[in-house]
């Protein structure tokens, strides 16, 4: 039986299946209330050093899911319920789950995407304190599983072994999901939207997230098929690979610069900048954890990155808080928050914040080239405002005497206002496409929801047709144009966006090579 679903994660897996929503293991009741409070404490207390053991090994955007699932455990707004439950004369267990089942219900019957996407951490925390609970913590996945079921919490990826292979395959899910962007940066299969619902999870499957399907009970002939197509795949890798240090061009010659994508100034540490044209998106959010970063500490992580990459770019994005990234102490909630007080919207609310960012970077200038980018811009006069206080900056850094110096400042492009009208921003020094939320926008679907997948396609005409206006007003004015979003290493859509007029495309460390690849198959 095969079952059709999309792409998120390119790559073949064969393994046995395993059902992610099975329940957890039986729990066994305490004679007193007394007794389920203790167990209910220690279960959350076990739960929340899993986590904390977890960080300490993990990226930063993992570790920033990680973080928010810590400090959501940590909320008596959130056990209070429960040991209320306890109180009244109900197991742990039972009181546990209530009390989570009826903040996802809330969640997830909410008009709002953000909300209903935040009910896939809540089953992540509930589980996680339900596994706790019982004496084995929870099935673990067999090496070189095919993990399947209605979507996956970004834990239960993290605390999985993928060296031996493996993979997921999911009924709901989202291309552009938490899991999904660690499964690309790990290089684990990934399919998401099935359209049939997986029964009888047993025995050997095929999963194909090159081309998006998942293959039941496969014949003989569906095996040599599968194998066949997994042999070519990495063939096309280990070819790709041969790009990794030469420039990128296309099959005309003509040359594309490729930058990589950063979370986390300990990123660079497993690239070689020679394979690299710079960095083309360095995120800020890693800083913006438990609690708000001060001058000196922004100041090393951006001269850490500036002094690898010595004289080649490295673009800077001020914090992009806000949306599906909330900071304790900074963000706000939102009935919207994607179209809300999110990146330069939230920076030039909090100038405290931002002009310590600002001072960082200004500071950290002098060790490399750098360039800065506002997030979320929408009108001229945001633009004008960061700048006017990056100005002010420099002028108060100087008369103290601090080294300093004013980088080139630019705007992402991810809000249709700037992509339809470029030429009111006639004033920046450079435009950088964020491909993720432009499709979005224009699209009218979250990169989250599954439902709306289809949808969110960064080749679909509309949202090409506004990436070729933004690179031929560069064009036309001299102004620098690239890409940082997803597509920009994917290579099904690289084609679409050279023949757009981009020439400048950044993508993430693990993409270096396929987006090569891809680019010396470009007639263009």
């Amino acid at each position: 039986m095969r079952i059709e679903g999309v792409p998120a994660s390119a790559g073949y897996a064969e393994g046995p299946l395993f059902d992610l929503d099975r329940p957890p293991a039986f729990y066994t009741g305490k004679a007193t209330s007394a007794e389920e409070t203790t167990s209910l404490q220690a279960a959350i207390g076990k739960a929340v050093s899993r986590l904390a053991a977890m960080v300490e090994t993990a990226d930063s955007d993992a570790a920033g899911i990680l973080e928010f699932h810590i400090a959501m455990l940590e909320d008596d707004a959130l056990s209070g319920p429960a040991f209320a439950s306890i109180a009244s004369g109900q197991t742990a267990d039972a009181a546990w789950r209530q009390a989570l089942d009826a903040e996802i219900a809330g969640y997830e019957a909410s008009d709002q995407d953000y909300f209903r996407a935040r009910a896939t951490d809540l089953r992540d925390i509930r589980d996680q304190v339900l596994r706790a609970l019982t004496a084995d913590g929870g099935a673990a996945a067999p090496s070189g599983a095919i993990l399947c079921g209605e979507d996956i919490a970004p834990t239960r990826f993290l605390e999985t072994d993928w060296s031996n292979g493996g993979g997921i395959a999911l009924k709901a899910g989202s291309t552009a999901s938490h899991v999904a962007m660690l499964a690309r940066s790990r290089g684990v299969p990934m399919v998401v939207g099935l359209r049939e619902p997986l029964a009888n999870l047993a025995g050997i499957a095929l999963l194909d997230a090159e081309h998006g399907s998942i293959v039941l009970a496969p014949s003989p002939d569906e095996i040599g098929s599968f194998r066949h197509s997994s042999s070519s795949f990495a063939a096309r890798q280990d070819t790709a690979r041969r790009f990794l240090a030469r420039p990128a061009v296309t099959k005309a010659g003509t040359a594309v610069r490729v930058q990589v994508n950063i979370a986390d100034p300990s990123d660079v540490d497993g690239i070689d900048i020679a394979t690299c044209d710079g960095v083309g998106l360095m995120r800020t959010e890693f800083l913006f954890g438990k609690t708000l970063p001060d001058e000196e500490t922004q100041y090393r992580a951006y001269r850490k990155v500036l002094e690898w990459a010595r004289d080649k770019p490295v673009t800077i994005r001020t914090v992009d808080a806000g949306g599906d990234k909330p900071v304790p102490g900074f963000t706000v909630e939102e009935g919207n928050p994607f179209l809300g007080l999110r990146g330069i919207r939230l920076s030039l609310a909090r100038l405290d914040i931002f002009r310590a960012q600002i001072r960082a970077l200004l500071r950290a200038a002098p060790h490399g080239n750098l360039r800065v980018m506002f997030p979320m811009i929408a009108m001229a006069d945001e633009y004008e405002r960061a700048a006017a206080l990056f100005a002010e900056e420099q002028a108060a850094l100087a008369a103290r005497g601090v080294a300093q110096a004013m980088p080139p400042l630019g705007i992402m492009v991810e809000v249709p206002s700037v992509a339809i009208a470029p030429e009111a921003f006639a004033g920046v020094a450079f435009f950088s496409i964020g491909s993720n939320d432009l499709t979005q926008y224009v699209m009218a679907a979250a990169r989250d929801n599954a439902a709306v997948a289809h949808l969110n396609s960064v080749r679909h005409p509309a949202v090409l047709r506004l990436i070729g206006s933004v690179t031929a007003f560069g064009r036309e004015t001299g102004i620098p144009v690239s890409l940082c979003g997803d597509a920009g290493g994917d290579p099904a859509a690289i084609p679409s966006l050279l023949e757009a007029g981009l020439r400048d495309l950044s993508v993430a460390p693990a993409q270096l090579a396929m987006a090569k690849a891809a680019i010396s198959d470009v007639s263009v």
